[in-house]
């Protein structure tokens, strides 16, 4: 993987956020389901399939994951957004819309219209434009550390001592630069619409979540002041100590530790106290977290399971692409456990009457079938493409390419947008021809670099959806054939980030209290949770402007 606007105006105005919705109150229409909710826990499985879903429940009946299926409403053709990364696919979740409206493309993307990190204010009259925007582990003060840079004693047992505000354990002097204000642009402050989080807190609601970076502290939207209680310990921190060699996605048990972390802040919050169980408050409106544990399961060769001891067991799925692999299955037996755990403890609380469960992910992983892997070094394509560029146009002062993030997708920003020069890029990378490598670290060939289409310049402003020259939008949006993972390394064997369906292709189960039981093969869209989960609050959608502007309905629960 290669990670080679002025901040615009929301969608809405912000007035919106702080002063009208103030007046939120149940919608008067609301059914007596909808009246009954007062908690919803909003939990992402990244990585899962609804193939996952479905094998597991099929051999596993007596599990909490079967239950949660058997007694709710299942939605069995879900697709998240474009590309299908974790940041985007959150968002979806929690605004109702897609990047053309969001701006949100990757965690770590390119904006045209930003000055770069470190611009200080005397340069930024004079800076050139154009900047890296460093929305994951590399915005921590201390990347390495499993509390970001906190500072606290005895990690990682001490973990839930962890800050709520996480946008104090970002260093500013690695965001970009608003060349307005010469101020560091903040993840909430870069989301152009609000969030189901401000919804609620604006109708005196207590809000809460927990996630793997600081940098979600975006979740607080455009007032910053979304979620009250947000945990967000660092997961590429060295595992399980500080200095040690791995970060807690390498091997599979370490990513568990890691997610139990986070279900612990959500059973404390179930229990009337904030995530570190140490703080009385209300039991939140809105909470819940994101699991790793089936991600990393589907990504690594190998790792060892939670009884295997120290033997190496193979990652992802068995040859039919279908049946997960040992790792695999450790990992959705931990997650089910752990989904049986945060259940139990609704219902010891009292809280089974009012709650509803809303269980999706962010994104998928592809491929699911070994045999299909590709493994492509992106650099050497990019290489070429800017070194052919520049035989072309010796005259050029940069390179063309500006930045690329590629996982299972080619997501990439030129420093020249011009006609000519997406066109370029465009008809390069589809004549582009290599070898990479299979399963087995075997050459394999690959043609088209990988890809079976790409939208340049006007056309990838046309594919997402926003008007050409967006100072956000890639300048080259490429979709990946199905099994190439960009890598230089082979220490993966699944990615997510681009459109194939094995990327979007996610669960969606709504159960709790009064939500009948249902299955539905019709299509729906992650982004549709979000004014889900206010219906069921008995608050107005509409007051989320994702929502307005891309006009998201909400799940059609009987």
């Amino acid at each position: 993987m290669a990670r080679r606007s002025v901040r615009t105006s929301t969608v809405v105005a912000i007035a919106l956020v702080l002063g009208a919705l103030s007046l939120a109150a149940p919608a008067s229409a609301s059914s007596p389901r909808q009246a009954q909710v007062r908690h919803v826990v909003l939990l992402s499985i990244d990585g899962l399939h609804q193939a996952d879903l479905a094998w597991y429940v099929a051999h596993h009946p007596g599990s909490s994951l079967a239950g949660l299926v058997g007694s709710g409403a299942e939605f069995t053709r879900a697709q998240t957004p474009v590309p299908s990364d974790s940041f985007p696919g959150l968002i979806a979740q929690v605004t109702g819309g897609n990047p053309k409206s969001t701006g949100i493309f990757y965690d770590d993307s390119w904006n045209h219209a930003l000055l770069p990190s470190g611009t200080k204010p005397a340069d930024c009259a004079t800076a050139k434009p154009g900047a890296e925007v460093t929305y994951f582990e590399a915005a921590d003060k201390n990347p390495h550390a499993l509390d970001a840079g906190q500072g606290l004693p005895n990690l990682p047992g001490s973990i839930l001592n962890m800050t709520g505000k996480p946008t104090q354990l970002i260093d500013p002097a690695k965001l970009p630069v608003d060349p307005a204000s010469c101020q560091p642009v903040y993840p909430h402050t870069y989301l152009r619409v609000n969030t189901i989080f401000e919804v609620a807190r604006a109708a005196g609601l207590q809000t809460a979540w927990s996630d793997k970076h600081a940098a979600y502290e975006i979740l607080n939207g455009p007032s910053g002041a979304g979620v009250q209680d947000l945990f967000t310990p660092e997961i590429n921190s060295d595992a399980p100590t500080s200095g040690s060699s791995n970060d807690w996605t390498q091997v599979n048990t370490l990513t568990q530790q890691y997610d139990g972390y986070k279900v612990q802040a959500v059973i404390n919050e179930i229990k009337g106290f904030d995530h570190s169980g140490h703080t009385k408050t209300k039991v939140p409106a809105i909470f819940g977290m994101n699991f790793q544990t089936v991600s990393t399961a589907q990504k690594l060769p190998v790792s060892v399971t939670s009884t295997s001891g120290t033997a190496q067991l193979p990652g992802g799925y068995e040859a039919d692409g279908l049946t997960p692999g040992p790792v695999l299955k450790d990992a959705l037996r931990y997650v089910d456990g752990k989904l049986g755990a945060i259940l139990g403890a609704i219902k010891k609380a009292g809280l089974d009457d009012s709650t509803a469960v809303i269980l999706s992910a962010k994104h998928g992983q592809s491929p699911q079938d070994p045999s299909k892997l590709t493994r492509i070094d992106d650099s050497p394509i990019f290489d070429a493409l800017s070194a052919a560029w520049a035989s072309k146009h010796p005259h050029a002062v940069q390179p063309l390419v500006a930045f690329a993030i590629d996982d299972d997708g080619m997501v990439v920003w030129l420093n020249d947008r011009s006609e000519t020069a997406t066109t370029f890029a465009k008809q390069f990378l589809l004549t582009f021809s290599g070898t990479g490598n299979d399963i087995n670290g075997k050459d394999k060939p690959f043609t088209h670099a990988g890809l079976t289409k790409v939208f340049a310049g006007d056309e990838a402003a046309a594919y997402f959806g926003v008007q050409p020259g967006d100072p956000r939008v890639p300048d080259v949006f490429g979709i990946a054939q199905v099994g190439v993972v960009y890598t230089g390394h082979k220490s993966k064997i699944a990615e997510h980030g681009g459109a194939n369906p094995q990327d979007r292709d996610v669960p969606l189960v709504v159960w709790g209290s009064g939500i009948d039981h249902q299955v539905s093969g019709r299509t729906v869209e992650t982004t549709q949770i979000a004014p889900t989960i206010l219906k069921l609050l008995g608050l107005d959608p509409q007051f989320l402007q994702a929502v307005q502007v891309e006009h998201t309905p909400v799940l059609p629960l009987r």
